[in-house]
């Protein structure tokens, strides 16, 4: 039952602390929109979109003003457009990809996910032509993100894929330098890609999830901070207890609005999305959480374990709070959209290197990370290839979104604003891995994939 202090305290969180809901995610499968001819394809499914999502955006506002509860974005996944693709005679990804930005329009969400493709152990119909067009979809769009899988624990790594992604990451910088090189900025890299994802830019709607189905995904890094500061000098247990108590109450929050938006909207509530997602905001940061456990600055020695403490004891607070917890959940750590970790790259204190290692224990990966803009795409590919090899060989998801600062060096400062941020561009090894790249074929499934 909630008390006086509960309530008084989730008021102190929002008006303080940062406390939101991240978005609230509408997924719609399109699979009934196939059709051979590519006109039909589209018209049904801009129809559709607009059928389901129609009442979202308002449905949302009026939580928010009933509840008192920020909600950041609200957002729409669909089946990866490459499957759908895959029955048109003619296969113009950019025509698609159109007629989701006008749907997005239409329905007034902030992004849209799922121009996507599935590729982790090869290319099926559709899934070359979707990711040759990436680069101009993302050019000619604002609204529309992009994702594909190239790994998984159970199938290995598509060698051939992380090569063609490499090059489909600097040509969509390219393409859009004169926007800020924003292009690669909405295209995630994955391996072990979750079906119910409702983060941008890697939110798609799988095959298995039902028709249509409402995701929330939560945040809080301010409010984990606050906790952390009035505890005081604590061990590391009762930090991470006290980290799965403020866990429990930001999941809470999530768990009413996911169960609101579903009721009103007549949608099934698939998940909540417990991620610690960060802003640039001053105070809203999973950096500024480690060095409140007693780091003098993000990407020291300590960096690693003090995130895997953060990380764990997040998920086991958030599934205490609700039944249906999936996506990523857990800390991001996107350089760019986090305050604390804008400032440690400045400062020189966090390099890539140790950006790597913490993905090794963190909910993604190498995320919204400024490189220079003459890196070559074999250098790109060989930095998805090593982030996929954490991820399928920890059985865990990783992912990749570098943004080739088209025309700057090492040092220089690309900014996004809003939620994307902005920081400077980072070092990277000088020395090549083209001839690695260059082999192709597949790395082969590890031991841990035998669990049959």
């Amino acid at each position: 039952m909630l008390n006086a202090h509960d309530i008084l305290e989730t008021i102190q969180m929002i008006e303080e602390e940062n406390l939101d809901v991240r978005t609230i995610t509408m997924g719609i499968s399109l699979l009934d929109c196939c059709h051979s001819d590519i006109d039909v394809t589209c018209q049904r499914i801009y129809d559709k979109i607009t059928r389901y999502a129609k009442d979202l955006v308002k449905t949302g506002e009026t939580i928010e003003r009933e509840y008192g509860i920020p909600i950041i974005n609200k957002r729409i996944s669909v089946t990866p457009i490459a499957m759908i693709l895959a029955s048109c005679e003619h296969r113009d990804a950019v025509k698609i990809a159109k007629t989701l930005e006008r749907a997005a329009v239409t329905c007034g969400v902030n992004f849209l996910g799922g121009f996507s493709a599935l590729v982790q152990k090869g290319f099926g119909p559709g899934d070359k032509e979707l990711i040759e067009a990436i680069p101009q979809a993302l050019a000619e769009t604002e609204h529309i993100c992009s994702s594909v899988n190239i790994g998984s624990t159970k199938t290995g790594i598509n060698m051939d894929a992380v090569k063609l992604m490499g090059q489909t990451v600097r040509k969509a910088a390219e393409l859009t330098a004169d926007k800020g090189c924003i292009g690669p900025a909405k295209l995630v890299v994955f391996c072990n890609a979750p079906e119910d994802n409702p983060f941008m830019a890697g939110a798609f709607h799988g095959a298995g999830e039902p028709d249509c189905v409402i995701n929330v995904g939560v945040s809080g890094p301010g409010v984990v901070r606050a906790a952390l500061a009035k505890a005081g000098d604590c061990d590391l247990t009762a930090v991470a207890d006290l980290i799965k108590k403020t866990a429990f109450k930001i999941t809470r929050m999530g768990q009413l609005v996911a169960t609101e938006a579903s009721r009103r909207l007549g949608v099934p509530f698939g998940i909540v999305d417990l991620s610690l997602a960060p802003t640039p905001a001053v105070g809203d940061s999973v950096a500024y959480i480690l060095e409140e456990m007693g780091l003098e600055c993000c990407g020291c020695h300590g960096t690693t374990a003090a995130l895997a403490l953060l990380n764990d004891a997040v998920k086991k607070g958030g599934v205490m709070a609700s039944s249906h917890v999936g996506g990523l959940s857990g800390a991001f750590i996107p350089v760019t959209e986090d305050a604390g970790m804008i400032e440690a790259s400045r400062a020189g204190g966090l390099t890539i290197q140790k950006l790597e290692a913490m993905t090794a224990v963190c909910s993604v990966g190498l995320d919204m990370i400024n490189i220079p803009g003459d890196t070559p795409a074999e250098v790109i590919s060989a930095i998805i290839a090593d982030e996929a090899a954490i991820g399928m060989v920890n059985s865990k998801t990783t992912a990749v979104r570098v943004i080739p600062a088209i025309g700057m060096s090492v040092g220089d400062e690309l900014s996004f604003g809003g939620l994307l941020g902005g920081g400077p561009v980072m070092p990277l090894s000088t020395y090549s891995p083209a001839k690695f790249i260059n082999r192709g074929g597949r790395i082969p499934a590890p031991m841990q994939s035998l669990k049959n």
